[in-house]
Protein backbone atom coordinates (compact mmCIF):
# COMPACT_ATOMS: atom_id res chain seq x y z
CA UNK A 1 0.00 0.00 0.00
CA UNK A 2 1.36 3.43 -0.93
CA UNK A 3 2.21 5.73 1.94
CA UNK A 4 -0.54 8.31 2.30
CA UNK A 5 0.98 10.59 4.95
CA UNK A 6 4.40 12.15 5.34
CA UNK A 7 5.30 13.95 8.55
CA UNK A 8 8.20 15.70 6.79
CA UNK A 9 6.04 16.94 3.92
CA UNK A 10 3.41 18.17 6.37
CA UNK A 11 6.03 20.00 8.42
CA UNK A 12 7.41 21.55 5.24
CA UNK A 13 3.97 22.92 4.36
CA UNK A 14 3.59 24.30 7.89
CA UNK A 15 6.97 26.04 7.63
CA UNK A 16 5.96 27.70 4.37
CA UNK A 17 2.81 29.01 6.02
CA UNK A 18 4.82 30.15 9.05
CA UNK A 19 7.40 32.04 6.99
CA UNK A 20 4.68 33.78 5.03
CA UNK A 21 2.89 34.74 8.23
CA UNK A 22 6.14 36.23 9.59
CA UNK A 23 6.36 38.57 6.60
CA UNK A 24 8.57 36.69 4.15
CA UNK A 25 7.85 35.57 0.62
CA UNK A 26 9.26 32.81 -1.56
CA UNK A 27 11.23 33.99 -4.61
CA UNK A 28 13.34 32.40 -7.33
CA UNK A 29 16.09 34.21 -9.23
CA UNK A 30 17.54 33.08 -12.56
CA UNK A 31 21.08 34.31 -12.13
CA UNK A 32 22.65 33.94 -15.52
CA UNK A 33 20.39 32.26 -18.03
CA UNK A 34 22.63 29.18 -17.97
CA UNK A 35 20.49 27.08 -15.67
CA UNK A 36 21.41 28.51 -12.27
CA UNK A 37 18.29 29.27 -10.23
CA UNK A 38 18.34 30.30 -6.59
CA UNK A 39 15.40 30.17 -4.23
CA UNK A 40 15.28 32.60 -1.32
CA UNK A 41 12.86 33.79 1.33
CA UNK A 42 12.91 37.59 1.27
CA UNK A 43 10.91 40.35 3.01
CA UNK A 44 7.45 40.96 1.58
CA UNK A 45 7.97 44.60 2.45
CA UNK A 46 11.53 45.89 2.65
CA UNK A 47 12.08 48.25 5.60
CA UNK A 48 14.93 50.69 4.78
CA UNK A 49 15.29 51.65 8.45
CA UNK A 50 16.24 48.08 9.36
CA UNK A 51 19.64 46.44 8.77
CA UNK A 52 19.81 43.33 6.61
CA UNK A 53 20.57 39.80 7.81
CA UNK A 54 21.43 36.80 5.64
CA UNK A 55 21.09 33.30 7.16
CA UNK A 56 23.02 30.58 5.29
CA UNK A 57 22.12 26.98 6.09
CA UNK A 58 24.23 23.84 6.37
CA UNK A 59 23.77 20.37 4.93
CA UNK A 60 20.36 18.80 5.37
CA UNK A 61 16.96 20.13 4.44
CA UNK A 62 16.34 23.59 3.04
CA UNK A 63 17.22 26.91 4.64
CA UNK A 64 13.59 27.22 5.68
CA UNK A 65 13.88 24.11 7.86
CA UNK A 66 17.21 24.99 9.43
CA UNK A 67 16.59 28.63 10.34
CA UNK A 68 12.98 28.54 11.51
CA UNK A 69 13.86 28.96 15.21
CA UNK A 70 15.92 32.08 14.44
CA UNK A 71 13.81 33.85 11.82
CA UNK A 72 11.02 34.42 14.33
CA UNK A 73 13.54 36.01 16.73
CA UNK A 74 15.30 38.24 14.18
CA UNK A 75 12.40 39.32 11.98
CA UNK A 76 11.51 42.35 14.15
CA UNK A 77 15.04 43.77 14.02
CA UNK A 78 16.22 42.88 10.50
CA UNK A 79 15.24 42.49 6.90
CA UNK A 80 15.84 38.73 6.87
CA UNK A 81 16.97 36.69 3.85
CA UNK A 82 17.01 32.88 3.88
CA UNK A 83 18.37 31.33 0.67
CA UNK A 84 18.47 27.70 -0.36
CA UNK A 85 22.01 26.82 -1.40
CA UNK A 86 22.46 25.03 -4.70
CA UNK A 87 20.95 21.51 -4.70
CA UNK A 88 18.86 22.19 -1.61
CA UNK A 89 15.23 23.22 -1.58
CA UNK A 90 14.39 24.82 -4.91
CA UNK A 91 17.90 25.96 -5.90
CA UNK A 92 19.87 24.23 -8.64
CA UNK A 93 22.40 24.73 -11.42
CA UNK A 94 23.41 22.99 -14.62
CA UNK A 95 26.98 24.23 -14.20
CA UNK A 96 29.66 21.82 -12.91
CA UNK A 97 31.02 24.00 -10.07
CA UNK A 98 30.68 22.51 -6.56
CA UNK A 99 32.85 24.85 -4.47
CA UNK A 100 31.78 27.10 -1.62
CA UNK A 101 33.16 29.97 -3.69
CA UNK A 102 30.57 29.36 -6.41
CA UNK A 103 27.81 28.96 -3.83
CA UNK A 104 28.86 32.32 -2.36
CA UNK A 105 28.75 33.99 -5.76
CA UNK A 106 25.23 32.67 -6.32
CA UNK A 107 23.98 33.86 -2.92
CA UNK A 108 25.53 37.28 -3.55
CA UNK A 109 23.79 37.31 -6.92
CA UNK A 110 20.43 36.85 -5.23
CA UNK A 111 21.10 39.71 -2.82
CA UNK A 112 22.16 41.99 -5.65
CA UNK A 113 18.99 41.11 -7.55
CA UNK A 114 17.01 42.06 -4.43
CA UNK A 115 18.83 45.38 -4.18
CA UNK A 116 20.76 44.45 -1.02
CA UNK A 117 24.05 46.31 -0.92
CA UNK A 118 25.18 45.55 2.65
CA UNK A 119 24.27 42.82 5.10
CA UNK A 120 25.38 40.88 8.14
CA UNK A 121 25.83 37.20 7.38
CA UNK A 122 25.36 34.15 9.60
CA UNK A 123 26.57 30.78 8.33
CA UNK A 124 26.02 27.46 10.07
CA UNK A 125 28.30 24.44 9.40
CA UNK A 126 28.55 24.06 5.60
CA UNK A 127 26.81 27.43 5.32
CA UNK A 128 29.71 28.92 7.28
CA UNK A 129 32.09 27.92 4.50
CA UNK A 130 29.85 29.76 2.05
CA UNK A 131 29.48 32.77 4.36
CA UNK A 132 33.26 33.02 4.86
CA UNK A 133 33.77 32.92 1.10
CA UNK A 134 31.18 35.68 0.68
CA UNK A 135 33.08 37.85 3.18
CA UNK A 136 36.32 37.23 1.26
CA UNK A 137 34.91 37.75 -2.23
CA UNK A 138 32.44 40.56 -1.47
CA UNK A 139 33.92 42.61 1.40
CA UNK A 140 31.86 45.63 0.40
CA UNK A 141 28.66 43.62 0.88
CA UNK A 142 29.37 41.71 4.10
CA UNK A 143 29.52 43.99 7.16
CA UNK A 144 29.69 41.42 9.96
CA UNK A 145 30.10 37.67 10.01
CA UNK A 146 28.89 34.96 12.38
CA UNK A 147 30.32 31.47 11.86
CA UNK A 148 28.64 28.67 13.78
CA UNK A 149 30.43 25.31 13.85
CA UNK A 150 32.09 25.95 10.48
CA UNK A 151 35.41 24.17 10.01
CA UNK A 152 36.76 26.56 7.39
CA UNK A 153 40.26 26.17 8.85
CA UNK A 154 40.44 22.42 8.30
CA UNK A 155 43.07 20.98 6.00
CA UNK A 156 42.99 17.86 3.86
CA UNK A 157 45.72 16.33 5.99
CA UNK A 158 43.66 16.71 9.19
CA UNK A 159 41.73 13.55 8.31
CA UNK A 160 44.96 11.61 7.80
CA UNK A 161 46.22 12.98 11.13
CA UNK A 162 43.18 11.57 12.94
CA UNK A 163 41.40 14.82 13.85
CA UNK A 164 38.01 13.52 12.73
CA UNK A 165 36.01 10.46 13.79
CA UNK A 166 35.87 9.27 10.19
CA UNK A 167 38.93 7.95 8.41
CA UNK A 168 38.04 8.77 4.82
CA UNK A 169 35.78 10.99 2.74
CA UNK A 170 33.81 7.95 1.59
CA UNK A 171 32.98 7.18 5.22
CA UNK A 172 32.13 10.84 5.87
CA UNK A 173 29.80 10.95 2.86
CA UNK A 174 28.02 7.75 3.90
CA UNK A 175 27.21 9.29 7.30
CA UNK A 176 26.60 12.92 6.36
CA UNK A 177 24.34 11.94 3.47
CA UNK A 178 22.55 9.19 5.38
CA UNK A 179 20.38 7.02 3.15
CA UNK A 180 19.14 4.52 5.76
CA UNK A 181 17.75 4.85 9.30
CA UNK A 182 20.87 3.06 10.56
CA UNK A 183 23.12 5.68 8.96
CA UNK A 184 20.82 8.41 10.27
CA UNK A 185 21.44 7.11 13.80
CA UNK A 186 25.19 7.28 13.15
CA UNK A 187 24.76 10.86 11.98
CA UNK A 188 22.86 11.81 15.14
CA UNK A 189 25.62 10.29 17.26
CA UNK A 190 28.17 12.46 15.46
CA UNK A 191 26.33 15.79 15.44
CA UNK A 192 24.53 15.65 18.81
CA UNK A 193 26.12 15.80 22.24
CA UNK A 194 23.41 13.63 23.76
CA UNK A 195 21.42 12.30 20.80
CA UNK A 196 17.81 11.27 21.19
CA UNK A 197 17.98 7.69 19.97
CA UNK A 198 14.29 6.98 20.51
CA UNK A 199 13.26 8.61 17.22
CA UNK A 200 11.09 6.03 15.46
CA UNK A 201 12.66 4.37 12.45
CA UNK A 202 9.61 5.24 10.38
CA UNK A 203 10.16 8.98 10.97
CA UNK A 204 13.82 8.71 9.98
CA UNK A 205 12.84 6.87 6.81
CA UNK A 206 10.15 9.45 6.11
CA UNK A 207 12.74 12.25 6.28
CA UNK A 208 15.13 10.32 4.02
CA UNK A 209 12.32 9.78 1.51
CA UNK A 210 11.35 13.45 1.70
CA UNK A 211 14.93 14.57 0.99
CA UNK A 212 15.13 12.12 -1.91
CA UNK A 213 18.18 11.03 -3.90
CA UNK A 214 17.80 13.40 -6.85
CA UNK A 215 20.83 15.46 -5.80
CA UNK A 216 22.85 12.77 -4.00
CA UNK A 217 25.65 12.96 -6.55
CA UNK A 218 25.77 16.77 -6.28
CA UNK A 219 25.79 16.69 -2.46
CA UNK A 220 28.70 14.26 -2.61
CA UNK A 221 30.47 16.69 -4.90
CA UNK A 222 29.93 19.55 -2.45
CA UNK A 223 31.50 17.56 0.40
CA UNK A 224 34.45 16.43 -1.70
CA UNK A 225 35.06 20.00 -2.87
CA UNK A 226 35.29 21.18 0.76
CA UNK A 227 37.99 18.67 1.58
CA UNK A 228 40.13 18.11 -1.51
CA UNK A 229 43.46 20.01 -1.54
CA UNK A 230 42.34 22.22 1.36
CA UNK A 231 45.22 24.10 3.02
CA UNK A 232 45.31 26.89 5.58
CA UNK A 233 47.79 28.74 3.40
CA UNK A 234 45.04 29.13 0.79
CA UNK A 235 42.44 30.51 3.23
CA UNK A 236 42.11 34.27 2.75
CA UNK A 237 42.09 36.55 5.77
CA UNK A 238 38.89 38.52 5.94
CA UNK A 239 38.60 41.95 7.57
CA UNK A 240 35.02 41.99 8.89
CA UNK A 241 34.28 41.70 12.63
CA UNK A 242 33.63 38.00 13.18
CA UNK A 243 31.89 36.01 15.89
CA UNK A 244 32.83 32.32 15.99
CA UNK A 245 30.39 30.02 17.83
CA UNK A 246 31.31 26.42 18.64
CA UNK A 247 29.85 23.53 20.59
CA UNK A 248 32.19 22.30 23.33
CA UNK A 249 31.72 18.68 22.25
CA UNK A 250 31.43 19.14 18.49
CA UNK A 251 32.45 15.77 17.01
CA UNK A 252 31.89 16.75 13.40
CA UNK A 253 34.25 19.74 13.43
CA UNK A 254 36.38 19.48 16.60
CA UNK A 255 36.74 22.65 18.63
CA UNK A 256 40.44 22.92 17.74
CA UNK A 257 39.24 24.23 14.37
CA UNK A 258 37.48 27.08 16.16
CA UNK A 259 40.66 28.03 18.00
CA UNK A 260 42.60 27.72 14.75
CA UNK A 261 40.20 30.10 13.02
CA UNK A 262 40.41 32.63 15.86
CA UNK A 263 44.20 32.63 15.54
CA UNK A 264 43.89 33.04 11.77
CA UNK A 265 41.64 36.08 12.27
CA UNK A 266 43.61 37.53 15.16
CA UNK A 267 42.30 40.91 16.24
CA UNK A 268 38.90 40.80 14.55
CA UNK A 269 37.36 37.55 15.83
CA UNK A 270 35.88 36.34 19.10
CA UNK A 271 35.23 32.70 19.92
CA UNK A 272 32.23 31.69 22.02
CA UNK A 273 32.14 28.10 23.23
CA UNK A 274 28.73 26.69 24.15
CA UNK A 275 29.17 24.23 27.00
CA UNK A 276 27.64 20.74 26.88
CA UNK A 277 26.78 21.21 23.22
CA UNK A 278 27.65 19.24 20.11
CA UNK A 279 27.59 20.27 16.46
CA UNK A 280 23.79 20.37 16.47
CA UNK A 281 22.40 22.34 19.45
CA UNK A 282 19.38 21.48 21.55
CA UNK A 283 16.68 23.92 22.62
CA UNK A 284 18.61 25.38 25.56
CA UNK A 285 21.71 25.82 23.41
CA UNK A 286 19.70 27.64 20.74
CA UNK A 287 18.65 30.31 23.22
CA UNK A 288 22.25 30.95 24.27
CA UNK A 289 23.45 31.02 20.66
CA UNK A 290 20.74 33.51 19.76
CA UNK A 291 21.68 35.81 22.65
CA UNK A 292 25.31 35.90 21.53
CA UNK A 293 24.30 36.53 17.94
CA UNK A 294 21.95 39.32 18.97
CA UNK A 295 24.52 41.13 21.09
CA UNK A 296 27.09 40.92 18.30
CA UNK A 297 24.77 41.86 15.44
CA UNK A 298 22.57 44.47 17.10
CA UNK A 299 24.84 46.42 19.45
CA UNK A 300 28.31 47.15 18.04
CA UNK A 301 29.51 48.36 21.44
CA UNK A 302 28.46 45.23 23.32
CA UNK A 303 30.75 42.24 22.93
CA UNK A 304 29.55 38.65 23.37
CA UNK A 305 31.76 38.46 26.46
CA UNK A 306 29.61 41.03 28.23
CA UNK A 307 26.22 40.09 26.89
CA UNK A 308 24.02 37.36 28.32
CA UNK A 309 26.91 35.18 29.42
CA UNK A 310 25.82 32.30 31.64
CA UNK A 311 27.46 29.26 33.17
CA UNK A 312 26.64 27.41 29.93
CA UNK A 313 28.78 29.65 27.73
CA UNK A 314 32.36 30.81 27.82
CA UNK A 315 34.16 33.30 25.63
CA UNK A 316 37.75 33.17 24.38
Amino acid sequence: MAKCFSFSATYDRWLRFSYSRMGLKSTTTDLSGDGTVMHCWVPKTYKPNKPNLLLVHGLGASGMWQWNAFVSRFIERFNVYVPDLLFFGDSYTNRPERTEQFQAQCVAGVLKAEGVRKTAVVGESYGGFVAYSMAAQFPEMVEKLVLWGAGVCMEEKDMEDGMFQVKSMDEAVSIMLAQTPEKMKELLEVVCYKPVMTIPTCLMQDFIDFMGTEHLQEWTGLLNALHKDRKMSNLPKITQPTLIIWGEYDRLFPIELGHRLKRHLEGIAQLVVIKDCGHAPNGRDLKGIYEHMKSFLVDPLLSPKKANQTKDQKVH
